[in-house]
């Protein structure tokens, strides 16, 4: 039930992104694109937790990490494609929402 979650909860500021310092704008602009990527890529009717646990698995690993600028729109489009397509809660360390 995806429209039960609201993606802009999870969405970054550039005051979340500290770590990029000078570039923090530019940091959360990528990590946006990449939740609201996941969000529309996913199905409709997916569970509510199984949508906020890769939400947040994105969050997580993609905030601090060093190819976050680096990283084209096409390539974006591909690697969220493949996480959509191939994502496990259990293989995650979900549920991170509980």
């Amino acid at each position: 039930m995806k429209h039960l979650v609201d993606i802009h909860v999870v969405l970054a500021t550039a005051d979340d992104m500290d770590f990029w310092e000078d570039d923090a704008e530019e940091a959360a602009d990528k990590l946006n694109s990449l939740l609201h990527r996941v969000y529309d890529t996913a199905e409709d009717d997916i569970d509510t937790s199984r949508l906020e646990n890769m939400l947040q698995f994105i969050w997580e690993n993609w905030r601090e990490d060093r190819h976050l600028l680096d990283i084209d729109e096409v390539d974006l489009h591909d690697w969220v494609d493949h996480f959509v397509a191939t994502w496990d809660d259990e293989a995650s360390d979900a549920p991170y929402f509980e």
